[in-house]
């Protein structure tokens, strides 16, 4: 993944800064993983991740409580996962992810910020193909805990790359591979810090800082939108 998972994940971050963006979304993920396997995160795995992944954010325990409770709520709205694929400016492929209660609120949201900024949408699976899914996990550098042992340990369990960055050991593979890599880091007693499934391109595009800053609008706008919780890229 290298310098392109660098970008994004950073891109991404400096997109979700403000709390009030990120918290909503997170919560919105917690409320359905719980809605779809039981409220209690040692037996449902996805609620697992998910609040997980909400803590590495810094949410706060109430807020992650009260997304659970919603779950058995009656007035709760029915979330449908839903992905939209879309071509920004200067070619850019941008393929969405989406939780809504609305599937036709949502298209014509997001309809209207293509257009409105050199793209369009286009019929979904155009792009599907040009995108490696992939399951990664993000843990906190330790001393004595060591990349390529740690490489060896999980072949088996369908580890496909280790990346280290200034701060992180990043563990990928396919995403059919989530399971059996998640059990392999909690059987090693390995804390993850934050699971994903990234789309990564297969054959990343540059762009000049000029094109990046068109693309990044777009971008901004997208994942500002309450039903979008994931948005990729072919940005190298």
């Amino acid at each position: 993944m290298g310098r392109a998972f660098e970008y994004r994940r950073a891109a991404k971050e400096k997109r979700w800064d403000k709390m009030s963006r990120i918290f909503p979304k997170l919560g919105k993920a917690i409320t359905m993983a719980a809605k779809e396997g039981g409220g209690d995160a040692d037996t449902n795995a996805k609620l697992r991740t998910a609040i997980q992944n909400a803590k590495a954010q810094n949410m706060p325990k109430d807020n992650i409580d009260n997304a659970i409770k919603r779950a058995t709520q009656k007035d709760t709205a029915n979330y449908t996962e839903i992905n939209y694929e879309g071509k920004g400016p200067f070619g850019c492929l941008i393929y969405i992810e989406c939780a809504t209660d609305n599937s036709t609120r949502t298209v014509a949201n997001l309809k209207a910020m293509f257009s409105r900024n050199d793209g369009q949408i286009v019929p979904s699976g155009q792009f599907e193909f040009m995108f490696n899914r992939k399951a990664v996990f993000e843990i906190a550098k330790k001393d004595g805990l060591d990349p390529e042992e740690l490489e060896l340990e999980l072949i088996d369990a369908g580890c496909e790359e280790i990346e280290v960055t200034e701060d992180h050991i990043v563990v990928s593979g396919d995403w059919t591979s989530f399971g059996s890599l998640a059990k392999a880091l909690e059987d090693l007693k390995i804390e993850v810090e934050k699971t994903s499934l990234q789309r990564i391109p297969t054959t990343p595009i540059e762009f000049t800082e000029e094109q990046l800053e068109s693309i990044e609008k777009l971008l901004d706008k997208i994942e500002e939108d309450d039903d979008v919780q994931q948005v990729f890229t072919n940005i190298a």
